[in-house]
Formats: C-alpha cells, sequence, structure tokens
C-alpha cells in the first residue's frame, strides 16, 4: 500500500521532468536552424563578393589594355601635328579635314587614357576602403565608364582611319590616293564586321 503511495506522488514530478526535456528541444532545434541560416547568408554573401571581385580585375585589366593603346594613338595622331609639314599648294578643304580628324583622333585617345587610367586607379580604390556595399558599386560604376571609354577610343580610331585618308589625298596624286582611300575603307568595313560579330 505504501508502495502504490509513492508511486503516485512521483508520477506528476516525473511528467514535469519529461515536459521540461521535450520543451527544451524545440528551443534548441530553432537555434540550430538559425545558425544555420546565418551561415548559410554568410556563404552566400562570401560568393557573391569572390564573384564581384573578378569582374572588378576583368574590368581593371580591359582598362590598362585599352589605356595603352589609346595612348599609343594619341602619340601617333600628336606626330601627325607637329612632324608633318602640310604642302600649302593643298587643296584649304583637304587641309582642313586632315587637321581637323587628326585633331579629334588625338582628342579622342587621350580622353579615353584619362578615363581608363582613373578607372584602374580609383574602382578597386572603392572596393577595398569604401564603405560596406562599396564592392557592388565599384563594379557597376567601372562596367558603365567603361563602355564609355571603349565608346571614346572606337572614335578616336576611327578618326584616326580618316586622318591617314586624308593625309593620303594631301601628300599624293589623285591614283595612289584612291587607292589608298580603298584600303582604308575596305579596312574599316573589316573592323566593324569584326566588332559586331564579337
Amino acid at each position: 500500500m505504501g508502495v502504490n503511495r509513492a508511486h503516485t506522488s512521483n508520477a506528476p514530478a516525473a511528467r514535469r521532468l519529461r515536459r521540461g526535456r521535450g520543451g527544451e528541444r524545440p528551443r534548441l532545434s530553432a537555434a540550430m536552424l538559425y545558425a544555420d541560416k546565418r551561415a548559410l547568408e554568410t556563404n552566400l554573401k562570401v560568393s557573391l563578393l569572390q564573384i564581384r571581385e573578378k569582374e572588378l580585375n576583368f574590368y581593371t585589366q580591359n582598362c590598362l589594355a585599352v589605356g595603352t593603346q589609346s595612348a599609343l594613338l594619341a602619340g601617333f595622331a600628336y606626330a601627325g601635328l607637329t612632324q608633318v609639314s602640310v604642302p600649302p599648294e593643298a587643296p584649304y578643304v583637304v587641309r582642313l579635314l586632315y587637321l581637323l580628324f587628326t585633331t579629334a583622333a588625338m582628342s579622342c585617345e587621350l580622353i579615353a587614357v584619362l578615363n581608363t587610367t582613373l578607372l584602374s586607379m580609383l574602382g578597386p580604390g572603392l572596393a577595398l576602403r569604401g564603405p560596406d556595399g562599396s564592392m557592388h558599386q565599384a563594379v557597376d560604376g567601372m562596367m558603365l565608364e567603361y563602355r564609355r571609354a571603349f565608346f571614346t577610343f572606337a572614335l578616336g580610331l576611327l578618326a584616326f582611319h580618316m586622318s591617314a585618308l586624308m593625309f593620303g589625298w594631301l601628300m599624293f596624286r589623285p591614283l595612289v590616293a584612291s587607292s589608298m582611300t580603298v584600303c582604308i575603307l575596305v579596312a574599316l568595313r573589316v573592323l566593324w564586321r569584326y566588332v559586331v560579330r564579337v
């Protein structure tokens, strides 16, 4: 009889103990799920930053390449302005067009040099030393400005070809100048097809 009373008196305590253990398990499971969620978000952010870093390096290298070629063409155009003696007996329109195209080529290429140099210097600096989210801002800004710099480079390249065309009519006989004109126009056509295809 005493054994039964002791058993019945311990039964509520055992039930409370089981309830307490059962209540701790959901709390632990919720905490583990939250920790897993935070770890997944952190890994996702790290992976995204790694991808954006590759994009940043890609645009930086492209800016350096375009800047180098632009500086080369700007030097050629400057030499065309300072080292070429324009014949005074040449037609006025030909002399004017030659000087205009040469000056435009040099100006466009120098703008491209300045733009790409600033991009390759300031873009990675913003990504490294800027506030939170600067990596995305730097990559998006470099993407937009690189397109403008490349467009300026292409305009300078076109003006450089037209300057060479006018140089032919300025310095040589009409037969030679006509041959040069055909070659330059064919080269421009091939360049345009290549740009469109790529």
